[in-house]
């Protein structure tokens, strides 16, 4: 070997290796917009599939709902709490817990200023350091919706005067609790917690203390 050539930090092997997700797009005939509200679509492609048997090509209907896409903020104080917020969900008629989280709705806004919006607006709290937990796709055979979620530590308050968002709705009646992440853990495992970002976060997050958070990437300040 070369005295100039290193090793990776990180070789794949094996499952590694080969199991990662990947883009890839397949063959669209043709698409229409079936439904448009202010902030999401519902789209129909007519999508080149492989054929019976995998032999030849055909063509099928996909409906998808195209969303711009969300963050969730784990905001994780010096005590090791987690900050989940109770809020009513229409379409599951339930009242969640969640970690504030938001769309991806302001234009050129991307998911970091996203996740520090919210934060701000939903738990009136900023944080120091940032860093980026899993991001996923919550029904991918249903929407192109991809949630980013993100670790915050050092909250801190912001004052009352320097939010500039009025609560209404849903938000009008937010009420918060700081939950230990251990116990946060016990909560979702005993299936009491149902919020896909909040399950995914509290995990993330639980998963990367066993090392302090050493393994996590600090995002830049902003």
């Amino acid at each position: 070997m070369p005295s100039d050539t290193h090793p990776a930090e990180h070789e794949t092997t094996g499952a590694d290796a080969k199991v990662a997700d990947a883009p890839e797009s397949w063959p669209v005939d043709r698409s229409e917009v079936r439904y448009r509200s202010a902030k999401v679509a519902m789209r129909t492609d007519w999508v080149e599939m492989p054929g019976a048997g995998g032999v030849g090509t055909s063509v099928a209907a996909r409906d998808y709902m195209q969303h711009p896409g969300a963050a969730a903020v784990l905001a994780l104080d010096d005590d090791g709490r987690v900050l989940l917020l109770r809020q009513y969900r229409h379409p599951v008629r339930q009242t969640l817990w969640e970690m504030p989280a938001g769309m991806i709705d302001v234009e050129g806004e991307g998911p970091l200023p996203t996740a520090r919006r919210e934060l701000v607006e939903e738990a009136g709290l900023r944080a120091e350091r940032w860093y980026k937990l899993p991001d996923f796709f919550p029904s991918p055979g249903f929407s192109d919706e991809r949630i980013h979620v993100f670790l915050a530590r050092g909250l801190s308050e912001v004052p009352p005067e320097e939010i500039d968002f009025v609560r209404e709705h849903e938000e009008t009646d937010l009420a918060a609790e700081w939950v230990p992440l251990g116990e946060a853990v016990r909560l979702v495992m005993e299936g009491r917690l149902h919020n896909g970002p909040t399950v995914i976060g509290v995990l993330a997050a639980h998963a990367a203390s066993a090392d302090g958070f050493a393994s996590l990437r600090e995002l830049p300040a902003g």
